[in-house]
């Protein structure tokens, strides 16, 4: 079987097993013990940039970690459960921790988010029933997917320039996997005032965690640290806060702003850039962009 077929065949698979819990929850009318109170996308964003705050996402990969199973591009380990755990657990003063609002109104979002959510809630929603903290406020996970799930898409010009309001005439350190390549071919961070990088590993980079971190914590503690590495973003986010830089978790924007830019109705794969949920993602090309490779100040 060559690879396309493969390729073609997990997704038959996957809406497959979609289907089939999808209606299992919607027959079950399961529904969450504790829903959390979520801060809008606007609220979330405003937050960050009135306050500085740092940002670690907790996603459905992340919750799978915590439960101790792998996703596609990390392996699971009891130190990174533990160490989600801890971070889901936390609160401190300056570092948010983001989740979705997709616990109880789905209507917003289109018909592949929707069974997506309820299948993830039908199989795992007994983690977040653990895991989270009643009466707690938290962010917004979708800050970094604010187009390509929505039914409405017309918002979506509105939150990106938000979100570029964030790193506005700020230097950045982008802690990205390898193929990532925020920003390259795009303007998404045209206003900022500088950009270095540091390329890690694009498939389990937390086995790389120490050096990443030790790597960072070389910079000047002025620049805002943008993570795009998954579930080890997520991590890093709360321990380069706690030793003062401001970090976000940035996650799929960049992405997500290739999609709005070309108008994407589903997800497709971007030349040049590594998209882990499109069908040929994973099949990269090379970038030309000499900018790009000036940026760069170290590869892990």
């Amino acid at each position: 079987m060559n690879g396309l077929s493969a390729i073609l065949l997990e997704k038959i698979r996957y809406n497959c097993v979609v289907e089939f819990y999808n209606l299992l929850y919607l027959l079950a009318r399961k529904r969450q013990k504790i829903i959390p109170d979520v801060l809008s996308i606007d609220e979330t964003i405003r937050r960050i940039v009135s306050t500085g705050a740092s940002v670690s996402r907790f996603g459905d990969g992340e919750m799978l970690l915590i439960g101790g199973r792998p996703i596609r591009f990390q392996k699971e380990s009891t130190l990174l459960s533990e160490r989600l755990k801890e971070v889901m657990a936390s609160q401190q003063d300056g570092h948010l921790v983001c989740i979705s609002d997709t616990f109880e109104e789905l209507s917003r979002y289109t018909r592949s988010a929707r069974r997506f959510w309820r299948t993830h809630f039908y199989l795992y929603g007994d983690l977040w029933d653990r895991y989270l903290v009643g009466g707690r406020t938290y962010g917004n996970t979708f800050i970094t997917r604010p187009y390509i799930d929505f039914k409405l898409k017309e918002q979506s010009a509105g939150w990106f320039n938000m979100l570029k309001t964030i790193w506005n005439k700020r230097d950045l350190l982008v802690v990205e996997g390898e193929k990532s390549r925020l920003g390259v071919g795009n303007d998404l961070f045209d206003n900022a005032a500088s950009i270095r990088r540091i390329l890690s590993p694009p498939l389990n980079a937390f086995e790389k965690y120490d050096l990443i971190l030790e790597e960072v914590s070389k910079q000047d503690k002025g620049v805002l640290v943008l993570l795009a590495l998954g579930p080890t973003a997520t991590v890093l986010a709360y321990d380069l806060h706690k030793i003062g830089y401001q970090a976000i978790d940035i996650g799929h924007v960049d992405i997500e702003y290739e999609w709005f830019r070309m108008g994407a109705r589903r997800k497709v794969s971007v030349p040049s850039k590594y998209v882990n949920e499109a069908l040929t993602g994973r099949e990269i090309g090379m970038t030309t962009e000499e900018s790009y490779f000036s940026q760069i100040i170290c590869k892990i």
